[in-house]
């Protein structure tokens, strides 16, 4: 099973204000991404799903399938800064290939990907 590490992770509520406050969101139908460009980070990343978007099983399944999105993507993504993915609520009844096609067009647009 793939997990993670405690190092990619952002953690604290206090990482993941900063990623919102001073970072840059790119956004469609399906996601939302607040991109900070900071060497600290080191490439961290983050999940969320808001209480919009149903119960608790339902954010959780989102939250698994942006993991899994992340996942699938992670080795052609730049590592100099910190992502904090939201998923909207079109993603609740996605499949993977749809998160995956709406994760690569943010990337793109947020130039997250590795030259």
């Amino acid at each position: 099973m793939f997990q993670l590490s405690k190092e990619e992770i952002l953690r604290d509520n206090r990482e993941f204000n900063e990623v919102y406050s001073k970072g840059k969101s790119y956004v469609n139908k399906n996601l939302v991404i607040h991109v900070l460009h900071d060497e600290r980070y080191n490439g961290k990343v983050g999940f969320a799903a808001g209480k919009k978007l149903g119960s608790a099983v339902v954010r959780n399944r989102v939250k698994r399938l942006l993991r899994e999105t992340y996942r699938l993507c992670k080795k052609n993504l730049r590592s100099d800064c910190a992502l904090v993915i939201l998923g909207r609520k079109n993603l609740v009844d996605a499949k993977v290939d749809a998160a995956i096609e709406s994760f690569i067009e943010i990337c793109k647009k947020a130039k997250l990907f590795k030259d």
